[in-house]
């Protein structure tokens, strides 16, 4: 009997593991979720595409995925998910080893849009994981990126 506990222990874990992995973006649905709110700002303007990006039902939350808006200086513009982060600086930020607002900021300035990689805690665990995020610049003269882990 405790066999027959364990293993359908084992099978729980692991068929909630892959509902979990099932549930997390792709790095191209983060791109394609990028340029959706590029187009956003460039056709609502910002304060519209800023209550879209944060809205439940604005389009812009899928599976794990969020857009986040900063200026060029880096000052966080928009957060869907931490609105706490609104108009800090966080150019200096380097909790996990990586000056990623830093590297999103140096991407937006020289191409206008591209991959950044850097290190993140990853959702519901203390596991800090590879992740990337596609950032584009805007007409509005700021980026906005979409993370997902690799």
């Amino acid at each position: 009997m405790t066999k027959h506990l364990l293993a359908t222990a084992a099978l729980f874990g692991a068929a909630v593991s892959f509902a979990l992995a099932s549930d997390m973006a792709t790095p191209d649905e983060a791109k394609s979720l990028s340029q959706k709110a590029q187009t956003a700002v460039n056709d609502m303007g910002k304060d519209k595409a800023f209550a879209a990006f944060a809205a439940d039902d604005g389009g812009f939350k899928e599976k794990d995925l969020y857009v986040f808006c900063m200026d060029l200086d880096g000052v966080m513009l928009s957060h869907a998910v931490k609105p706490e982060l609104v108009g800090k600086n966080l150019l200096d930020f380097n909790k996990y080893g990586d000056e990623l607002f830093k590297n999103m900021i140096s991407v937006a300035k020289t191409s206008g849009e591209g991959w950044v990689d850097y290190k993140w805690p990853y959702p519901g665990s203390d596991d800090i994981r590879d992740k990337t995020s596609y950032v584009m610049t805007n007409n509005e003269g700021f980026f906005c990126g979409v993370g997902a882990y690799k």
